[in-house]
C-alpha cells in the first residue's frame, strides 16, 4: 500500500461551518465516522475503539440540544479532535501505546480534554502513540508514503490531521514527539512554552520536559487552538516583521544535507522577501547540551515508571526497558546538576538572542525526511536544545525532498512569547507557501 493519504482539512473552516449548521452535525458525524473506518485500516492513526459510531453520535446528539442556535455555539462545536493516547479521556481507556491493564494505567481526565470539551468538541477518539511517549513505536503509517515512519510519539495525532480523518488533535513533547511528526507529515506542529498547556491528567515520562501540543493543517488552526488550551493567551497585536536567528555550529549540523541544503533555500527566500536573517554561533556545546537533557529524560522515565515497572517489566517493549534500566542508574545529584545547567543554558540562549536582536530562532525540524521503515520513529536532536530549554516551537510545511517527502521549518520563540511565535510565523507561512 503505497497510495498517499493526504486530505489535511482547516480547523478553522470546519469550525466555522459547524457552528452556521453547514454541515449538519448528525452528516458530519456520519461522514467522520465512514471515514476513520474506510481510511485508518490502512493508516492505524487511532486506537481501534468497538462502537465509535454510536458514542459519537450520542455525543453530538447532545451537543445540537444544549446549543441549539448557532449564534450561540462554542469555538470547537461539534469538530472531531484526535487525543494522544496518554492522555485522559474519561469513557475511552488509556493504553498509552503498552500491552499493561488499562486499569492499571486510568485516571481523573486530562485538563486539556476539559478545555477541548468546554469548547464543544467532539473527542473521535484516541491516536496511537508510541509506548508511553518513548522510543517503542506503534503501527501508524506515514500519510505521504505508508512504508515511512510518520515520526513520534504522537505518531497517530500527526498522521490524523495529515491524513484529514481530524482537523485537530492533541500529542505531546518531551523531546521532539510534536515537531518531529508534523514535519514528517506535512502539517503545523506546534509546542508551547513548557507549563503553558497544564500536564494534569497525563502520563508522565519525564514530568520537567513533558509538554502539551497540537497539530494542524495550517498556522490559523493552531492558533485557534492554542486560544482555546493555553494558560492565559493574549490576543496578538500587529505584529512587527521579527528578526530571525540561525544556530550555527555544532547543533545545525546535525541535520542530514538533504535538510541543510532545503534550510539554506528556505532562508534565502526569507531574504529576498525582506526578512532580516541573522547568522548567530550557538550551542558550540551542543554534546554536552544534549549528554544533559538525556540525564534527565532518563532519570525521570525510570521515576515515572518505578511502581508500573516493577510488577508488570515484562510487558514492557524492549526499547522503553532500555531508557529504564538507564535511567535507574543515574544518580540523583545527577539530574539536579543536568537542570542546573539548563539554567545556565537558558541564560546563554537569551543572551545571544538579545545581543544578535534575535526574535525568533529558526533551524529544520527534522534531520531529513521520514525514514523508512517503522521500526523507529526517527532522530529527534533538532528539536532537542529547544525542548530542553522549555522554549514555544512550531513546525511550518516548508517544501519536500527530492524524492517527495515533506520536510519543516522549525521556528522558537522565547519562554512565554507563544502569541508572538504565532503572530511572527505567519509572515514566514505566506513566504514559504509562495511558488
Amino acid at each position: 500500500m503505497d497510495e498517499p493519504l493526504v486530505r489535511p482539512r482547516s480547523l478553522t473552516v470546519e469550525a466555522a461551518g459547524l457552528r452556521s449548521g453547514a454541515p449538519g452535525l448528525p452528516e458530519y458525524v456520519d461522514r467522520l465516522c465512514a471515514l476513520v473506518e474506510r481510511v485508518d485500516p490502512l493508516l492505524h492513526a487511532f486506537v481501534p475503539e468497538p462502537g465509535r459510531p454510536d458514542r459519537l453520535r450520542a455525543r453530538a446528539r447532545e451537543l445540537a440540544a444544549r446549543h441549539p442556535d448557532p449564534a450561540g455555539r462554542p469555538p470547537l462545536y461539534g469538530v472531531a479532535v484526535g487525543v494522544k493516547d496518554i492522555v485522559h479521556v474519561d469513557g475511552l481507556p488509556t493504553h498509552g501505546g503498552s500491552a499493561l491493564p488499562p486499569g492499571v494505567l486510568a485516571g481523573p481526565q486530562a485538563v486539556v480534554v476539559d478545555r477541548l470539551l468546554a469548547a464543544g468538541a467532539l473527542v473521535a477518539g484516541k491516536t496511537v502513540t508510541a509506548e508511553f511517549a518513548a522510543s517503542a513505536p506503534g503501527p501508524t503509517r506515514n500519510p505521504h508514503r505508508p512504508g515511512h515512519t510518520p515520526g513520534g510519539s504522537s505518531s497517530g495525532s500527526a498522521a490524523a490531521v495529515a491524513a484529514g480523518l481530524v482537523p485537530l488533535a492533541i500529542g505531546t513533547q518531551t523531546v521532539g514527539s510534536v515537531i518531529r511528526p508534523a514535519a514528517y507529515c506535512g502539517v503545523v506542529g506546534f509546542r508551547p512554552t513548557y507549563g503553558r498547556i497544564p500536564i494534569a491528567g497525563v502520563l508522565p515520562n519525564a514530568p520537567s520536559l513533558d509538554t502539551l501540543g497540537v497539530f494542524t493543517a495550517d498556522l490559523a488552526g493552531a492558533a485557534l487552538a492554542a486560544a482555546l488550551l493555553c494558560d492565559g493567551w493574549r490576543a496578538a497585536g500587529a505584529a512587527a516583521e521579527p528578526v530571525l536567528g540561525v544556530p550555527d555550529g555544532p547543533y545545525l549540523e546535525r541535520a542530514e544535507p538533504v535538510a541543510r541544503r532545503a534550510f539554506e533555500e528556505q532562508l534565502a527566500r526569507l531574504a529576498r522577501a525582506g526578512v532580516t536573517v541573522r547568522r548567530v554561533p550557538l550551542f558550540a556545546d551542543f554534546a554536552e547540551v544534549t549528554r544533559q537533557l538525556q540525564t534527565v529524560n532518563r532519570f525521570e522515565l525510570a521515576r515515572s515508571h518505578a511502581d508500573w515497572f516493577a510488577r508488570f517489566g515484562g510487558l514492557y517493549r524492549p526499547e522503553t526497558v532500555v531508557g529504564i534500566r538507564v535511567g535507574q542508574g543515574v544518580a540523583a545529584e545527577d539530574r539536579t546538576a543536568a537542570l542546573e545547567f539548563r539554567e545556565r543554558l537558558r541564560a546563554r540562549v537569551a543572551a545571544a538572542a538579545d545581543a544578535a536582536g534575535v526574535d525568533l530562532w529558526l533551524a529544520p525540524a527534522a534531520t531529513g525526511g521520514a525514514p523508512e521503515g517503522l521500526h523507529s520513529t526517527g532522530d529527534a536532536v533538532m528539536s532537542l536544545p529547544w525542548s530542553f530549554l522549555g522554549l514555544p516551537a512550531l513546525s511550518l510545511p516548508a517544501g519536500c525532498t527530492p524524492d517527495g517527502l515533506p520536510l519543516g521549518l522549525q521556528v522558537v520563540g522565547t519562554a512565554g512569547g507563544d502569541e508572538r511565535l504565532l503572530a511572527g510565523s505567519a509572515l514566514l507561512e505566506r513566504v514559504l507557501a509562495t511558488p
